[in-house]
């Protein structure tokens, strides 16, 4: 459930610059930016100052006011026509216009898609609330602070407004950001209906058709729900419905423990709600590091009101009705025998979400889904059935299925206006970030140890591992937050960082200087000289880095955590 990842920041803001760029400037590793290396710092084509932001501005200007016509669109409508305005979307359009570009996106629904009206945004206004409440409620932690709070509560209403006008807030915020540079919004369902030709419109309209140079597919995707598993959006729901908090029930079961299972949990169980996960895997969490998911359990789940079933698949769930609750029969995941029928207020379905692309016209240019994927390659192209790369055709985002995250959608969509601009780029996946915005937070970058130690395994290398606590932080224990563990995974023999995992205070935030390292292919040995401020909760970074030996296949551990 997650803003723009670094790495494709960092691709944009070379990007702008406009004319010819060189090779190292285009390559991950290619430019070192922790300041230490002295030859890259003496080429003057990598010095980096503010006339590129300056040039990029005035561009931008100069296209906004004829929609791009700087580059001309060669006889056809519109240089590049994106079919979906969610984040990927609206991050295409506003660096085609800045590259130029006469742009169109077309959106069937609201602006911002998932993310800004059924995901990040809201969800994030609720966590708000909820780490408010989880603090208040914490009578030791307030008094080691020298607080004393009589008493605690919240407005239901009050709280589903306020992710509501967030939600509006930034779905406004997107739209004026289009319409200034000159983006037409094009309001419809989009259809391709051949080679650069994209039918839209409305029901009770006539339908338009437009061409486009090139065309961006950003139509994003829905949650997925089980077969077996009744909707009723009350007391049986997704995301979608979750987020409008119509209500808190005194018993919740969230079937999937993912990124959206935990951060609801974190709010039900704030708000006063009991939680039960179902988890078809053996272990809650799947998706984390081991070890990260492990100290997660101790932190997030075991000292809070909620249980769980692992190993177990809800093969039925029926709302209630008629006075009776809902009703969970769960069954193992391996044999499929009959475990036991859960009774629950409600049941919020995180299993996960699915492309959303049905009624697309892909049938018209020979492609055809993959589990309702577009299949593309390492440049978002997509291919036809044949295997073969359709031309000025492209896939971002949650449609591809790469990585279901808002900020990849967004680097992706930038990625291929690069392109389309005629600079080639490959977006480096392992360097785009993510997030579980719980209290403590949960944030990665690239891959798990165990991900890391196949990698190994197969290319013939070693790997270390380090790991650094919140405990010895002087930030986190100035806030008395001092749970929480970073965890360095790399090459022992090169430097290179393959994974960063944090569990802590911010972590969300703390992230962000290890993929950057990743996508700029910095190595520990050049980072763990660069200067954090102190007191700061990055300097739980710098003494991750700091401890890492290179050539040393040996995993060495700092002040090993021990969770509350």
């Amino acid at each position: 459930m997650q803003s723009t990842a670094a790495a494709s920041v960092s691709a944009s803001a070379i990007a702008s610059a406009g004319g010819a760029r060189s090779e190292a400037a285009r390559r991950p590793g290619g430019l070192r930016v922790c300041g230490l290396r002295g030859e890259a710092l003496a080429r003057p084509s990598l010095r980096i100052s503010q006339a590129p932001a300056r040039l990029a501005v005035a561009r931008a200007t100069a296209a906004a006011a004829t929609n791009g016509t700087v580059a001309g669109s060669g006889g056809f409508d519109y240089d590049l026509v994106i079919i979906g305005a969610g984040v990927g979307g609206h991050g295409a359009a506003l660096h085609a216009v800045e590259e130029g570009l006469k742009t169109a996106i077309i959106e069937g629904d609201v602006v911002g898609g998932t993310c800004v009206n059924r995901g990040c945004v809201p969800s994030k206004a609720l966590l708000a609330v909820s780490g408010r409440m989880r603090e208040l409620h914490d009578e030791h932690h307030m008094k080691s602070l020298g607080l004393q709070v009589s008493s605690t509560g919240y407005d239901r209403q009050a709280v589903a407004d306020h992710a509501n006008n967030l939600a509006s807030k930034i779905r406004s915020n997107l739209t004026n950001s289009m319409k200034a540079l000159g983006v037409d919004i094009l309001t419809g369902v989009g259809t391709i209906v051949g080679k650069q030709k994209v039918r839209y419109g409305k029901v009770g309209f006539p339908d338009k058709e437009i061409t486009a140079r090139n065309i961006i597919i950003a139509t994003g995707s829905t949650p997925f729900v089980p077969k077996g598993i009744e909707i009723d959006g009350k007391t049986v729901f997704t995301s979608d419905h979750a987020l409008k908090l119509e209500s808190v029930p005194d018993w919740i079961a969230i079937v999937g423990s993912g990124y959206i299972g935990l951060e609801f949990s974190d709010v039900y169980t704030a708000l006063g709600s009991e939680v039960t996960f179902v988890e078809a895997l053996d272990q809650l969490m799947p998706g984390f590091d081991p070890e990260i998911a492990k100290l997660a359990q101790r932190v997030l789940i075991n000292p809070r009101k909620i249980d769980y079933h692992t190993g177990v698949f809800a093969s039925k769930i029926t709302p209630a009705k008629d006075g009776k609750p809902v009703l969970i029969e769960l069954i193992d995941a391996k044999t499929k025998e009959h475990k036991e029928t859960l009774e629950v207020d409600a049941a919020l379905i995180a299993t996960g979400r699915a492309p959303f692309t049905k009624g697309l016209g892909l049938e018209n240019i020979n492609v055809v889904t993959q589990r309702g994927f577009v299949p593309v390659d390492e440049r978002m192209r997509v291919m036809d059935a044949d295997g073969n790369v359709v031309p000025n055709l492209y896939c971002i985002g949650d449609a591809n299925g790469k990585l279901m995250l808002a900020h990849a959608a967004s680097a992706q969509g930038i990625s291929v206006v690069e392109q389309i601009s005629g600079r080639d780029h490959i977006l480096n996946h392992l360097s785009i970030p993510a997030a579980c915005f719980t209290h403590p937070e949960i944030s990665m970058v690239g891959l798990t140890e165990p991900q890391a130690r196949e990698k190994a395994d197969k290319e013939g290398f070693e790997v270390s591992v380090v790991k650094t606590s919140f405990k010895a932080n002087t930030k986190a224990l100035a806030e008395n937050e001092g749970d929480g563990i970073a965890k360095l995974i790399y090459r022992s023999d090169t430097g290179e960082i393959l994974g960063v995992h944090i569990l802590g205070l911010h972590a969300a935030d703390l992230i962000h200087e290890a993929s950057n390292a990743i996508a700029l292919g910095t190595r520990v040995q050049d980072i763990k000289f660069a200067v954090h401020a102190h007191p700061t909760l990055s300097e739980v970074l710098d003494e991750l880095f700091k401890a890492a030996k290179v050539n040393s296949g040996v995993s060495h551990s700092v002040n090993e955590p021990v969770a509350a």
